[in-house]
């Protein structure tokens, strides 16, 4: 797991505990501050992952979540967000970090590993659904090991965007098959503003949407798999198949029996994946799966105590 850590000078830490929790996905960053240990200001700005929105919109956040938030007289800052896989993607977060807290220690991590922390374990496996996809785990030795998270054009499978992608591929499926459009189809054109599924190719590759935006049109899938569309009830149970695999490959290389932690949007709120995810990872004996009941933000006390 990459970090980087700033350390202050001994004299700069203040006498009483502050540290600020940062979770970055490609949709939103969320801030907690906690005082000795306690959350005081929990707020929400857009991304400001670099891997989904320039380094300029992503200082913006920083800047409007640190206002919100406070910064200054800070302890410590622990943030997790996707796509930190070398020392270089860490420190660049870490460079828009710091000006808001002079003097602070900052660390770094992959958002995998708030959400382990979260679940309350310091050893299993972590598994993010969200926008996109990844798992991670450590075992009692101090091992660790990762499965997925290589972003939306190499992987992210069962995640947010995935769904929404498919959306799209079932609905030109459709077209070309002569038929007319579903519910699945009729949904998402409408979400998208065009009248044939056609259009949805020029808008897919088009500047203006994104990852954010399609991964937004997994709610559409969720929705249509809750009122009995076969098509889409598939689509979810395959993302919660993938997203085992993730896990079973991540526990299987640590040699440990869990738990399995899965968290993130799509994970802690939709029972079809959840069950589905379950099965699977039943099916190859792996029977200590649990879906996480906190943000994975709210880990950070858990990971700056065990730091120290």
């Amino acid at each position: 797991m990459t970090t980087t850590d700033n350390p202050p000078a001994a004299d700069s830490v203040p006498s009483s505990t502050t540290v600020i929790g940062l979770d970055i996905g490609g949709t939103k960053t969320r801030g907690v501050r906690f005082e000795g240990g306690v959350p005081v200001a929990d707020e929400s700005v857009g991304s400001s992952n670099v891997q989904n929105v320039s380094a300029e919109e992503a200082a913006r956040n920083l800047a409007e979540l640190f206002a919100r938030i406070g910064g200054g007289d800070v302890t410590r800052v622990y943030a997790g967000a996707g796509g930190i896989d070398t020392d270089d993607d860490a420190a660049a977060l870490a460079a828009l970090i710091a000006p808001h807290v002079p003097g602070a220690r900052i660390t770094v991590v992959h958002d995998s590993r708030l959400l382990l922390a979260a679940g309350g374990a310091s050893t299993g496996v972590a598994v993010i659904a969200g926008t996109g996809s990844a798992a991670w785990g450590r075992n009692g030795r101090g091992e660790e090991a990762r499965a997925g998270g290589w972003g939306y054009l190499l992987g992210d499978e069962g995640s947010g965007y995935w769904l929404g992608r498919e959306a799209v591929r079932h609905s030109l499926r459709r077209m070309n098959q002569g038929h007319a459009p579903d519910e699945l189809t009729t949904a998402l054109l409408a979400s998208c503003g065009v009248d044939h599924p056609n259009k949805l190719i020029a808008l897919f590759h088009s500047p203006a949407t994104g990852r954010r935006f399609w991964a937004q049109q997994a709610r559409l899938v969720v929705e249509a798999a809750d009122a009995g569309h076969a098509p889409s009830q598939a689509l979810v149970e395959q993302a919660g198949r993938d997203l085992a695999a993730l896990a079973e490959q991540t526990v299987r290389q640590l040699g440990i029996d869990g738990p399995v932690i899965l968290g993130s949007g799509l994970g802690m709120n939709v029972p079809r994946l959840q069950e589905s995810f379950r099965a699977a990872l039943a099916g190859a004996g792996i029977t200590d799966v649990r879906i996480l009941a906190q943000e994975p933000v709210f880990g950070v006390p858990q990971l700056v105590a065990e730091q120290a």
